[in-house]
């Protein structure tokens, strides 16, 4: 009896030649690091060097993810990914009103360029790569850290990292938007020409599915939801007069892994597949780099249980195995204990200790694409293909991804795959390990990592003395000059970094491009 893959595809017991009928390798696999890219973007991949391993992580103060970070280093982490917490994300400063209970929670509060300056203070910003999980706010934070590079020394050409950046899966699936989608896709293309000209090793977005697998799409909606943001913005670059090329190479994507291993690694090679023919066909793009989707992969956080946690870690392990095996350039495997709360020390350690033993105690870093003409994997990456393309035909047919988000159309879809795997959960036809099968009468005691609610008083002291002591006419000239270029077609990100300079906040600089373009409120919420 054949059963049905994450994206409600069949999976045949047993799979053959017919699977692969009229099937052409040189239409559908290439050469690994050539068109269409199905086998991995670099010819080597993992035969050269392992992907980038990267831990997530940021609490608290900017002191406190500052030790973090320097454990991370010290145990081998390749590359650090800031975690931001709430009000940081939504524009907010700590001391804002709307701010109070979350400050420091679910990630680190940085209000202004001394916040930045205590994060990465002895971290060489030349000499690590550093990822920020920030999207409405991204200008602002990366023009901070680029003000602490100058401190350091560190010219802003030798600066290398990610902001994600990717505000149109807010509006799908996480709901940390500041801005209406116009002016939002208008900050992004200022981005993307600031950092052509300023910081050109930067990449310049990170086109995100976790977020909305998060939130219950399918693989096949992951990345076909993905994939129609990814040409939206190259859209909104193209029109405002860039050529394709000039940024396309800086583009990045952000995707799950689950533990379903086949249809993961298919899910990334069709990926692949998808986005190489779009830059070809509809936009020109003749760099090789402008067809390459390049990704960083984090494991199934939604997929973790508080419920005897330690199983986490193997499932963790598997989801780790799929990325891997999918061709991911930079992974991030999450801590066992997530699901209960912030990770401690020691499991944010095992969750980098994970990856290094599949980087240095397998053999999937011995040769490229290891499911190469797998009868299973061959047709399930095709079948994930045709769905994802049909789903963004759907978004095409609506007007573009803009337009099907003001029409609730990518997060109806999500939101009905979710009720889907809620039913089969609470059923018991999906097995979740220690919730609805193999349970304890008694789950053991774990004391997790809690953060002190003082931070939030620390962070308004530190607001109050910033404020107390910096040039107000310097702050107010500098803001004025910030709104005056967001009223007219200057890029914004070049009298923004002034007012950081000036020490204005992050919460200032967002509220004056807030009395321009205004807030975004979501249609369902009238």
């Amino acid at each position: 009896m054949a059963r049905e893959s994450e994206s409600g595809l069949p999976i045949e017991p047993v799979y053959g030649p017919q699977a692969l009928q009229g099937w052409d390798p040189a239409e559908k696999l290439g050469e690994p690091g050539e068109f269409p890219y199905t086998r991995g973007v670099y010819p080597s991949m993992y035969t050269g060097r392992p992907w980038t391993m990267r831990q997530y992580a940021g609490f608290g103060t900017a002191a406190e993810s500052n030790a973090r970070y320097r454990q991370l280093i010290a145990h081998g982490t390749t590359g650090l990914s800031v975690a931001f917490d709430l009000p940081t994300q939504m524009g907010h400063d700590s001391d804002a009103p709307i701010a109070h209970g979350e400050v420091g929670k679910v990630g680190v509060a940085i209000d202004s360029v001394e916040d930045m300056r205590v994060l990465f203070g002895g971290i060489p910003l030349d000499r690590v790569s550093t990822s920020m999980t920030i999207n409405a706010p991204a200008a602002p934070l990366l023009l901070l850290y680029q003000l602490v590079a100058e401190e350091q020394g560190v010219g802003a050409d030798r600066l290398t990292g990610t902001i994600q950046n990717d505000v149109l899966k807010e509006y799908i699936a996480r709901g940390t938007y500041i801005f209406p989608p116009k002016p939002s896709l208008r900050l992004i293309a200022d981005t993307f020409r600031y950092c052509r000209a300023e910081i050109p090793r930067w990449n310049t977005i990170s086109i995100s599915g976790y977020h909305m697998a998060e939130a219950g799409a399918s693989p096949a909606q992951e990345i076909a939801f993905t994939l129609a943001d990814g040409i939206e913005y190259v859209r909104t670059a193209v029109a405002a007069g860039m050529d394709v090329d000039d940024f396309a190479p800086r583009l990045s994507f952000f995707f799950v892994a689950r533990t379903t291993i086949l249809e993961e690694v298919a899910k990334f090679r069709a990926a692949r597949r998808i986005w190489a023919r779009v830059m070809r066909e509809e936009f020109g793009a003749r760099n090789p780099k402008s067809l390459m989707l390049r990704f960083h992969t984090q494991t199934a956080g939604v997929q973790l249980t508080a419920q005897q946690p330690e199983v986490n870690l193997v499932r963790v392990a598997v989801q780790g195995l799929a990325a891997v095996l999918g061709g991911t350039q930079s992974l991030h495997t999450n801590s066992f204990d997530e699901a209960i709360a912030l990770p401690t020390d020691r499991s944010a350690r095992l969750a980098l200790r994970t990856q290094q033993v599949l980087a240095y105690e397998t053999d999937v870093t011995a040769t490229v694409d290891p499911f190469a003409g797998s009868y299973v994997v061959e047709r399930m990456t095709d079948d994930l293909e045709a769905a994802a393309v049909a789903l963004m035909d759907r978004v095409e047919d609506l007007g573009g991804a803009v337009e099907a988000i003001e029409q609730g159309f990518q997060k109806g879809e999500i939101e009905r795959n979710a009720y889907r795997i809620a039913q089969e959960t609470d059923s018991g036809e999906r097995v979740v390990v220690g919730v609805n099968r193999f349970r304890l009468d008694e789950e053991e005691p774990y004391e997790p990592l809690r953060v002190d609610p003082a931070i939030e008083a620390r962070q308004a002291e530190r607001l109050a003395e910033l404020r107390a002591e910096r040039d107000r006419p310097a702050v107010d000239a500098a803001l004025a000059a910030l709104k005056k270029a967001a009223e007219g077609d200057d890029n914004v990100l070049h009298p923004m970094k002034e007012a950081l300079r000036a020490r204005a906040t992050v919460g200032e600089v967002c509220n004056a491009l807030r009395e321009v373009w205004g807030a975004y409120v979501p249609s369902d919420a009238f």
